[in-house]
């Protein structure tokens, strides 16, 4: 089984898709983790390497390489970027959407990386303004469309411990057999 994880910086992909993949004996497999490898080797923080590709777009169509990738040939893997959902098309069998109000995930951010909400919740605004205009520009994708996704969870509603086995429940009762057809991602173009 093939599940994408998605969701804007914050909002409690990493935790969740780590937690589903144990509960269910998938791979976890983190966009980000590569992300913020690539702004390690290159000595920048993952902002700065976000605005850094803005300009060089290689280091996007590299890391959406190596997630295509795993998302067309793998299906023991809880993949998770923000696009995921998007890479995976067809190929996955179940595609999930996290969010959480900005203030939230600036929170959440800030405490995990050990700065101010401040800073964070403006680092969070550039990246994502970053992001969206990337995504448009390379390969045509909205990523404020959620209609591509099996289910969309505001995180900010659930107690952790709670969520984690809401997700699993979720998982553990899809049917394939009521899908009518996998959602065709039309005007997305993958070229690398």
């Amino acid at each position: 089984m093939l599940l994408t994880v998605s969701g804007p910086p914050g909002s409690g992909k990493s935790t969740n898709a780590a937690g589903l993949a144990e509960e269910l004996g998938l791979e976890h497999i983190s966009g980000g983790d590569i992300f913020r490898e690539m702004a390690a080797e290159n000595e920048m923080t993952p902002v700065e390497f976000n605005e850094y590709a803005e300009e060089n777009e290689d280091i996007d169509r590299e890391l959406d390489e190596r997630l295509y990738e795993i998302a067309t040939s793998r299906d023991d893997v809880v993949l998770e970027s923000r696009l995921a959902g998007w890479l995976a098309g067809d190929h996955a069998d179940f595609r999930i959407w996290f969010d959480a109000p900005l203030q939230v995930r600036a929170k959440r951010i800030a405490d995990r990386e050990g700065k101010s909400v401040d800073v964070a919740l403006e680092e969070t605004k550039r990246r994502e303004e970053s992001e969206k205009k990337r995504y448009m520009e390379y390969y045509n994708i909205p990523i404020e469309d959620l209609s591509i996704y099996d289910v969309v969870y505001n995180t900010a509603r659930w107690q952790e411990d709670a969520f984690l086995d809401a997700l699993v429940d979720t998982v553990q009762a899809y049917d394939p057999q009521f899908d009518e057809g996998k959602y065709p991602v039309e005007g997305v173009t993958y070229e690398f």
